[in-house]
């Protein structure tokens, strides 16, 4: 070990420092992005296949949606969407109908919404109590309930 190679381990960061990278995680990225022809699905996808740790693309033109798997970014994967095509593009705001305790109320019901999907309002805390159901209205709802033994006899 020469002069240089002392000096220089004084000088920089120890290895375990240097070396250290942050591993991208598997995962999926879902999106809304508006599609109206086949042209525009295939630039959504060529924009997307050509990016780095992206392994599979899915665009599902009538619902207006763009999942990706891999080893990405979604902040990332959304600005290159928005960059290489000029359109707008925000995550997918809908989930399942059967999440949602109530899918009728104001904040949940959405009429752009695809077939069997609901806005997520769990996620939306300004729509949050709209569609929740608080406890009151819960014991109300199981007194006046067939499944409830002890239930009102009136009904």
């Amino acid at each position: 070990m020469g002069i240089v190679d002392v000096v220089s381990e004084c000088c920089s960061l120890p290895r375990t420092h240097r070396h250290l990278k942050k591993r991208r995680q598997f995962q999926t990225v879902e999106m809304k992005v508006r599609i109206d022809c086949e042209g525009c699905e295939r630039k959504v996808k060529k924009a997307l296949e050509d990016m780095k740790g992206v392994s599979s693309v899915e665009v599902l033109p009538a619902q207006h949606k763009v999942t990706v798997t891999g080893d990405v970014d979604a902040a990332k994967v959304m600005r290159r969407v928005a960059y290489k095509t000029g359109k707008r593009v925000e995550p997918w705001p809908y989930v399942p109908y059967d999440v949602v305790a109530h899918p009728y109320a104001p904040g949940a019901y959405d009429r752009k919404a695809p077939p069997g999907y609901v806005r997520n309002v769990v996620a939306d805390p300004s729509a949050a109590p709209l569609a929740r159901a608080s406890s009151t209205e819960t014991r109300y709802t199981a007194a006046f309930s067939d499944e409830n033994p002890n239930a009102c006899a009136v009904m």
